[in-house]
């Protein structure tokens, strides 16, 4: 079988494009469960509302961040 020079570099971007999402789901995943927990126990109905959110701006703030250390990483290559 013969390797293809562009078979690292579909699979380093596949890596990447989960490590994205994964930085994404998991925030707002774990801020969602800890706010539906809340509305359980407090009996109330807006945590987990409040919390997603909070935990969507978590997970941008992760994504950015990736975003910045990995094209700065390039750049400096470049």
């Amino acid at each position: 079988m013969a390797k293809h020079p562009y078979n690292r570099t579909v699979f380093q971007s596949l890596a990447l494009v989960s490590q994205f999402g994964i930085t994404m789901l998991v925030p707002i995943a774990m801020m969602f469960v800890v706010g539906y927990w809340l509305d359980l126990k407090l009996k109330t109905s807006f945590f987990a509302v409040v919390l997603f959110f909070i935990g969507a701006l978590a997970g941008f703030s992760n994504v950015y961040r990736l975003a910045r250390k990995i094209y700065g990483r390039k750049e400096r290559k470049d």
